[in-house]
């Protein structure tokens, strides 16, 4: 669901989509970086608000985890988007409660109420929820740890194409198919509660009490959990006043199952997510935990499940406010919260000591630029000098078409230093920076000039409209290998003037790496321009891109540098 709020974001950021006839003249508007990382944030805080019926929680979720850096627009717009969610979101569950939509729609806007159990909690509970904690750290940790091998393995595999992406799949789901049928067969049946509040054996596709092979009147507490939907599993787990339900050898069963068959279904060809098979294997051992404890705790299991789910989501995926808000909003039960808050801190700061997070763990495996909110120890050895990769390929004010055409194609640099020399000024001057993108709509216009003079700059408003230099989508912009110049064209020149950023961010060549760093990243920049300290030299030292930030482009300079410090 994050994923596909933030692609239906995307898709309008960049104007709709002329393939499948979804383009609105408005959304011309948002064709710009910073309007489309928004609307991308957005995107995904509605997809946790409608996946979870958080709406809060989905502002918090982009704030810690979607949006690299934060502004107090982007706070309101968020809101606004998962109200608008909720709002959409409460009239579809009003629909559906009339039963049209078979097992959707049930639950309401809280999907596991737990809110008529009023916990009282001793200092005996709190020993026991801190060893919840460190379990739930520990797992966590495990988690990850075979997670990122797994995922190694599983990325050699869909390399070799779309015929082995769909026999891994294939294979991964009869794997699934056979536990989830097979293991109930281990488990005991149990007679059925007298006092139970639904029927018992569970009558259609969704309950309590699954009957699978066991006489009248029994039902099999492992069925009950594996032959129902994953909300249902929770709200099974989660229920209060159910301490004889699930014999322990169930749970043991299923939490191996399921945390076994979390770790080999994520990463194959399939739109499958973390949050649900975590929530459930931390509800699962939440329970073993508060039934092995129940002598030293009066807490209910049920609630045991909820600490479990969280501790386990923040061994996994460490984030803490947002988890916390997403389980208050999921279950009602604002009672928890310290016990929620205490649990998600301890178990984050256990499984910080072993691993990363599971989506950073990702991000570094997929080889994405992405840069840390705090620069890395060994930065503060380094100056911003040092880490300019060359040679650098400047332009001058006045250029020959011939020059810039030849240095679009054989680079794929994004933005180039424009700099002044005489006769247009008295000394070399860095005039600011020109984007490959601006560079290919004025070749494209073909306004040359035969003689190489600085120019008012007036004929790019008369030629152009400003929505041309729009950022375009993914895939859409202009390409250097769609143009073509004859001779003359090439020994022509044109000004770069009028579509040159002249005021670019720059820094001094002496400056600190890290603190370059921490620049680069709160202003959201994808250039930053390196001048030099002493008069007398080329006006420009280099440009620093958020690639000679990365770990590895920095080690490939200095070798011994980790070594050394």
């Amino acid at each position: 669901m994050v994923h596909t709020g933030a692609c239906i974001a995307n898709l309008l950021g960049q104007g709709g989509s002329r393939k499948y006839h979804l383009t609105w003249n408005w959304l011309r508007y948002f064709k710009n970086d910073r309007d489309r990382r928004d609307l991308i944030t957005c995107g995904s805080a509605a997809g946790v608000a409608a996946a979870f019926r958080a709406p809060v929680g989905g502002v918090l979720f982009a704030l810690e985890e979607a949006a690299s850096w934060w502004r107090s627009a982007l706070l309101w717009r968020t809101f606004f988007t998962t109200a608008v969610v909720a709002v959409v979101l409460r009239a579809l569950i009003e629909f559906c409660r009339s039963g049209k939509c078979g097992l959707f729609g049930q639950g309401g806007l809280i999907m596991f109420d737990l809110s008529s159990t009023i916990p009282t909690y001793t200092a005996q509970d709190v020993v026991a929820i801190i060893v919840l904690g460190i379990i739930g750290g520990v797992f966590g940790g495990l988690f990850n740890f075979l997670l990122d091998r797994i995922l190694r393995a599983y990325s050699i595999i869909n390399e070799r194409g779309p015929p082995f992406k769909i026999l891994l799949t294939i294979t991964i789901s009869i794997i699934t198919s056979a536990c989830s049928y097979g293991l109930p067969w281990l488990a005991p049946c149990t007679p059925c509660p007298v006092d139970a509040p639904e029927e018992c054996p569970t009558i259609g596709r969704s309950g309590n009490f699954k009957n699978f092979q066991c006489p009248p009147g029994h039902y099999n507490g492992l069925a009950s959990l594996f032959f129902n939907t994953n909300d249902d599993a929770i709200r099974n787990l989660f229920s209060s006043g159910t301490e004889k339900e699930f014999h322990m050898s169930t749970l043991f069963v299923f939490f191996t199952a399921i945390y076994c068959l979390g770790l080999v279904t994520y990463g194959i060809a399939v739109p499958s997510g973390l949050f649900i098979p975590v929530i459930l294997a931390g509800a699962t051992y939440g329970r073993i935990v508060g039934t092995l404890l129940g002598p030293i705790s009066d807490l209910d299991p049920g609630l045991f499940a909820l600490l479990g789910a969280a501790s386990f989501l923040g061994g996994t995926m460490r984030m803490t406010v947002s988890v916390c808000v997403i389980l208050l909003e999921l279950t009602n039960d604002l009672h928890m919260l310290p016990l929620v808050m205490l649990v998600l801190l301890i178990s984050k700061t256990i499984a910080d000591s072993f691993n990363k997070g599971v989506y950073d763990q990702i991000v570094v495996m997929k080889g994405l630029p992405f840069m840390e909110a705090h620069a890395e120890p060994f930065m503060r050895h380094l100056v911003a000098g040092d880490v300019v990769s060359g040679p650098l390929i400047s332009f001058s004010g006045v250029e020959k078409v011939g020059n810039i055409v030849h240095a679009l194609r054989i680079t794929g640099h994004n933005g180039f230093p424009v700099v002044d020399e005489p006769p247009v000024s008295e000394a070399p001057e860095l005039v600011g920076l020109v984007l490959r993108s601006h560079l290919l709509v004025l070749l494209k216009g073909k306004n040359f000039m035969k003689e190489k003079v600085k120019t008012s700059g007036s004929f790019v408003l008369r030629r152009f409209g400003a929505f041309e230099f729009a950022k375009p989508g993914s895939g859409k912009g202009l390409k250097i290998e769609d143009l073509d110049f004859t001779d003359d064209e090439l020994e022509m020149y044109v000004d770069l003037h009028p579509i040159t950023n002249t005021s670019p961010y720059t820094v001094v060549e002496t400056m600190s790496l890290a603190k370059a760093a921490v620049l680069f990243r709160a202003l959201g920049l994808r250039h930053l321009l390196v001048v030099p300290k002493t008069p007398g030299r080329p006006p420009i030292v280099g440009i620093l891109t958020r690639h000679d930030f990365m770990h590895e482009h920095i080690h490939g300079l200095f070798p011994n540098l980790g070594k050394s410090h």
